[in-house]
């Protein structure tokens, strides 16, 4: 607890800098990261983020979702900086839920680590996707071990910008991520800047990488890349990582509903 009673989640004011994802990040078959001795006080299979500043998130191609147009349940795997694996994440929906809801839809992604098992889950409910809609706002929880809440990812309202709070398992704003005007750029990544809860400084990024023009156009298999600071609390490093999988529904899960 820092003198003006705020909680230190370990990040300063220094602003960051993003790397793009490492050459062998589309390898599916590259190896997974050497697990971290066990933390106290830290959910299982989330110590794996004590030694990590950044994270890939590379969505994986559906090759029937490309040829036909049929939207699938997503799947993705994570990396960190030097392209080792770290966990994978699948989705859980129903059929007639992404039929019918699209991109809007609820889910519950589940993270899992080397072993197959389930570390963390994100839980999205079904929302109004509009943004005159201020009393329907969406959010993610992040639970770690599964049923065990750790943050949350809450949208604000804003006319013009994409705007989120991260919040601990408290509901205490943490940090803000204050994305772009215009969600939409040709040839360049898309950058959601991540800044304290005052918003006065930045102390992270998530951003949307260009992937190519024929990836951008034939399939919304969407590389993602986070950074924050490596002493930040994991818990909130776990949330951030939500955060990412929110922003990806929201603008850039291109597929209709049918």
């Amino acid at each position: 607890m820092e003198p003006n009673g705020t909680t230190n989640y370990g990040f300063h004011s220094e602003s960051p800098t993003f790397q793009n994802q490492p050459p062998n990040s589309g390898d599916f078959h590259s190896a997974w990261m050497p697990a971290p001795a066990e933390l106290p006080n830290c959910p299982p299979g989330v110590e794996y983020l004590s030694q990590i500043d950044q994270l890939i998130i590379h969505q994986q191609t559906e090759l029937l979702e490309v040829l036909t147009g049929y939207e699938r349940s997503n799947k993705y795997e994570i990396k960190n900086s030097m392209g080792q694996k770290v966990y994978f994440a699948a989705e859980e929906t129903s059929c007639c839920n992404r039929f019918f809801c699209g991109s809007a839809r609820s889910f519950a992604i589940v993270i899992t680590d080397n072993r197959g098992q389930e570390v963390i889950r994100l839980l999205r409910p079904l929302r109004c996707s509009c943004c005159f809609a201020p009393c329907c706002l969406q959010n993610l929880e992040v639970q770690a071990p599964p049923g065990i809440p750790i943050g949350y990812v809450v949208q604000n309202w804003h006319p013009l910008l994409p705007k989120f709070t991260i919040q601990n398992e408290r509901h205490e704003n943490v940090l803000r991520i204050i994305g772009p005007c215009l969600v939409c750029c040709c040839c360049s990544d898309i950058n959601f800047m991540v800044k304290s809860a005052d918003e006065m400084y930045e102390v992270g990024r998530i951003s949307k990488q260009w992937s190519g023009l024929v990836n951008e156009m034939c399939t919304d298999a969407d590389i993602f890349g986070v950074q924050f600071p490596l002493n930040l609390d994991v818990k909130i490093k776990a949330v951030m990582l939500g955060a990412c999988f929110l922003i990806d529904f929201m603008f850039f899960e291109y597929s209709e509903q049918k």
